[in-house]
């Protein structure tokens, strides 16, 4: 099981004030929704605290005094005070929402135009897992920092201020007691804290590993069916997924301390409360000449120290919010801050209609600036012509068209068209102008015309139908179900993979090219299939610059030119007939793949004419 897990096990602090400001530069364009959010909470907020305090003249001045009266004018401002607080939670609700959704889709957004930006070395070292959950499950966390954490936070903390203002207008003494309990909570609340980080950590790596877990073994299921191996993966999941149960256990288990913590801490302070305030309760008419503590000040310091408590514990799931947000923040702005790209030019130099002349002037490259796979390559492909580059598994083939490409730069070298170099081309005009057919055909979900036509405004379905007629793929297009417009499913999995190979090449001609790369894109169909692709490519190739990479030497041998690379070397080069008459490495490969049916070929030959002598 993978365990490069080392971006999950390092969560960095519970709170990062450089994180923090950079996270808050994605609220500035609704500053103005953020800022009545703002205050809509606070407003909110205090109008909690204004309950006990009405509570509080309602007992002192109209119950004790039997005016009724004046009980039900506070009971109507009570009554308003409890609407204007569900209108003005709604308000703050529906606002923080409204932010946290927008500013999460702006974080979406520029995720995902940096990774189309990023080179494919990035792709090469990074799973797609990793990058989809950084897209989905990252972000996910930061939604409710946005919609839940920060305003909502302003609103737990105006809260307290509004309580114990209130607390120390009503009575100085008793407020002080009652406050008496805060070290209690503290050191309850900082236990707390360092307990659930440990334990937050914990959950973050075995979440990690699961999910790389399943990643693996979704897509080897069927490796572990063909072994026998499933029981051995269900074995290795129910251990890990077992660690993941025990952390989360570990976890509630601290809230579960935590929450009656904070109950008996509030207990404390109502015993405090009924214990001093009951000893020194005087009439209304004594406490406000001689100070002391009425019976409506105890009423309403009972109902301050439940209120008190409350965003006390909210706060403490803020905490947990803010811990997940600044992890995930930290892991999104390392994709974010990653510049690992094939760099544009300043001037790029303007082509216009490219006529397709490819060079390679003494190209080295190494992926790794160390071991390098190609060395010294130099050849040339005139517009119009099909040049075949054949050799061993890491000859280093593909690395050819990943530089025609510019999905890399050449370590030392040049690799021109049209006379000038890729590096002065800006890259969307470089590739316009090449279309590639891999061995490894991808499908997008969607119909099969939107995968010929990926899209593109100027193929229209004439150009759709044309393009698979011409290739041959119209074939098996007109036996589905819904033709052009049948879904292929996910990575097309309804569809052969000679079909789908049809579909690519139909792509390919769809684009209409200056260049064509076919990148061993026979090598996993049928010799039925071939023909057909094979009939077709002639027409295909014809008057445009062609690469044919092929392990199947039958398909390259009227190529213009035949280029033998050999550990990142060229090592020979020539039309079919010359390389087979020089007797090299060319010639033992053609030996090699044709010997036998060579050796068959004779068999039935002689069997035929031994037939014909008995008849």
């Amino acid at each position: 099981m993978p365990q490069d897990l080392h971006e999950e096990e390092i969560l960095g602090k519970a709170y990062d004030a450089r994180l923090m400001r950079r996270l808050l530069r994605y609220l500035k364009p609704y500053w103005m929704q953020v800022v009545v959010a703002v205050l809509v909470t606070i407003a909110y907020s205090g109008l909690g605290p204004l309950r006990p305090y009405l509570t509080k003249i309602a007992v002192d001045s109209y119950i004790e005094t039997s005016n009724a009266s004046g009980l039900f004018h506070i009971i109507l401002i009570l009554f308003g005070v409890i609407i204007a607080q569900a209108l003005l939670r709604y308000g703050s609700a529906y606002l923080t929402q409204w932010i946290g959704q927008k500013t999460i889709f702006d974080i979406r957004m520029e995720i995902f135009g940096h990774l189309q930006t990023l080179g494919v070395k990035y792709f090469d070292r990074n799973p797609v897992g990793r990058l989809v959950t950084r897209v989905t499950n990252d972000v996910e966390a930061l939604n409710d920092l946005f919609s839940s954490g920060i305003v909502m936070a302003f609103g737990d903390v105006f809260t307290i201020i509004w309580i114990l203002g209130f607390m120390f207008s009503l009575n100085l003494t008793l407020a002080l007691v009652t406050l008496t309990v805060i070290p209690v909570l503290d050191y309850i609340t900082m236990l707390f804290r360092k307990k659930v980080r440990s334990s937050y950590r914990e959950i973050r790596i075995l979440i990690a590993r699961i999910n790389a877990f399943l990643q693996e073994h979704i897509s080897g299921a069927i490796v572990d069916q063909i072994y026998n191996r499933e029981h051995k993966s269900f074995g290795n999941f129910d251990e890990v997924n077992g660690k993941l149960k025990d952390a989360n256990i570990k976890s509630v288990f601290y809230y579960a301390l935590f929450y009656p913590g904070v109950e008996l801490t509030s207990g404390l302070a109502v015993g405090l409360i009924i214990w001093y305030g009951g000893s020194h309760l005087v009439p209304e008419a004594f406490a406000k000449l001689h100070g002391g503590i009425s019976v409506g000040i105890l009423i309403a310091f009972l109902q301050y120290t439940e209120q008190f408590f409350t965003p006390i514990r909210d706060l403490s799931e803020k905490y947990n919010i803010l811990q997940t947000a600044m992890a995930s923040s930290e892991r999104i702005f390392k994709v974010v801050d990653d510049k690992t790209v094939v760099p544009e030019p300043v001037n790029p130099v303007q082509v216009g209609n490219i006529k397709g002349k490819i060079e390679f002037k003494d190209v080295t490259f190494a992926y790794d600036d160390q071991n390098y796979v190609l060395k010294n390559v130099s050849f040339t492909a005139n517009p119009g012509e099909t040049v075949a580059i054949v050799g061993a598994t890491g000859a280093g083939k593909t690395s050819i068209v990943n530089l025609l490409l510019r999905f890399y730069d050449v370590s030392k070298g040049g690799v021109y068209i049209d006379s000038h170099n890729l590096k002065d081309m800006s890259t969307a005009d470089l590739r316009k102008s090449i279309a590639v057919v891999m061995q490894d055909v991808f499908l997008f979900s969607g119909s099969v015309g939107y995968n010929i036509s990926l899209g593109s405004e100027t193929i229209d379905g004439d150009k759709i139908k044309q393009a698979a007629k011409l290739i041959g793929a119209d074939n098996f297009i007109d036996r589905l179900p819904a033709g052009y417009s049948e879904d292929v499913k996910e990575r097309g999995a309804a569809i052969s993979v000679g079909q789908k190979q049809l579909i690519s090449f139909a792509r390919a001609l769809a684009f209409d090219p200056r260049i064509l790369v076919l990148d061993e894109a026979t090598a996993n169909i049928d010799t039925e299939t071939e023909q057909v692709i094979q009939q077709a490519t002639e027409k295909l190739l014809k008057g445009r610059t062609s690469i044919v990479i092929a392990h199947r030497l039958s398909t390259i041998q009227h190529a213009s030119k035949i280029i033998v690379l050999h550990k990142g070397e060229i090592r020979e080069q020539g039309t079919h007939r010359e390389l087979v008459a020089l007797g090299g490495i060319y010639y033992r490969l053609y030996q090699l793949q044709y010997k036998d049916q060579e050796r068959l070929a004779q068999k039935v030959k002689l069997k035929s004419e031994a037939l014909r002598e008995k008849i």
